[in-house]
């Protein structure tokens, strides 16, 4: 293994091309964020609502939801309805972009990379386990159902419908600490998007960020930085 120390007294883990700060907490929880971080999600998500903006007779680009990716459907449909300034009844849109996102995903939804062996890992250590996703509960469940992951895998699941303020405020990472009974400071937050790494932090969490949906550029605030879980060593949850 390739490792070298920065000026700011950070590791480089070349083989695993993430970074980590050192530090002597001990971890207790960790706290995974769903679309991008357990499952790649986001291009049939995205290409629901396309359709949905296009039989309400909008034509909206794909780039135009990206920054409110992490952000929960109301954000994410909201915001590229705002940017067209393009009336939009929410909790209707939504529904149809469920409805859609239903009758594309059968067969083609899988755990990313080095998920299930990650989960193995964290469960061997004796951590407890939170999602903690902004997609609301029918997407969640249809989304764990569809790659293995319904059930007992998680201690808690904490969806967008259970807070207020959704990322990049902290509150769904806080309230998931607080039902495992943890301090956010004790757990580590995966998140692939950049307003749910700035949700993690600002929860208090340590953060390591997945180039899953984003690349590395935009990910200088993370603790760690990986290319998905199966690039990542025990060093993210063994401090």
């Amino acid at each position: 293994m390739a490792v070298k120390i920065n000026k700011k007294n950070i590791l480089i883990l070349n083989c695993f091309a993430m970074r980590f700060k050192i530090n002597t907490m001990k971890i207790k929880g960790v706290l995974f964020d769903m679309d991008g971080v357990l499952v790649d999600s986001e291009w049939f998500i995205c290409e629901a609502a396309v359709r949905m903006f296009a039989e309400l007779g909008l034509t909206v680009k794909r780039d135009d939801f990206l920054p409110f990716v992490g952000a929960g459907e109301n954000r994410y449909l909201g915001g590229v309805a705002e940017k067209y300034n393009f009336p939009l009844e929410i909790e209707r849109a939504k529904a149809r972009v469920y409805t859609i996102y239903d009758e594309i995903i059968p067969g083609k939804l899988e755990a990313l990379p080095g998920v299930n062996e990650f989960i193995r890992l964290c469960r061997s250590k004796g951590l407890k386990l939170a999602l903690a996703t902004s997609a609301d509960k029918r997407k969640m469940e249809t989304n764990l159902n569809e790659i293995g992951l319904a059930g007992d895998v998680f201690d808690v699941k904490i969806n967008g419908l259970d807070v207020e303020r959704k990322k990049p405020f902290p509150d769904i990472y806080i309230l998931a600490a607080e039902k495992i009974g943890l301090k956010p400071e004790d757990c580590l937050v995966v998140e692939d998007a950049v307003n749910g790494i700035e949700a993690g932090r600002k929860a208090g969490a340590r953060t390591l960020a997945l180039t899953t949906s984003f690349d590395s550029s935009f990910f200088s605030d993370a603790d760690w930085i990986g290319e998905d879980l199966s690039k990542v060593g025990e060093e993210v949850i063994s401090w």
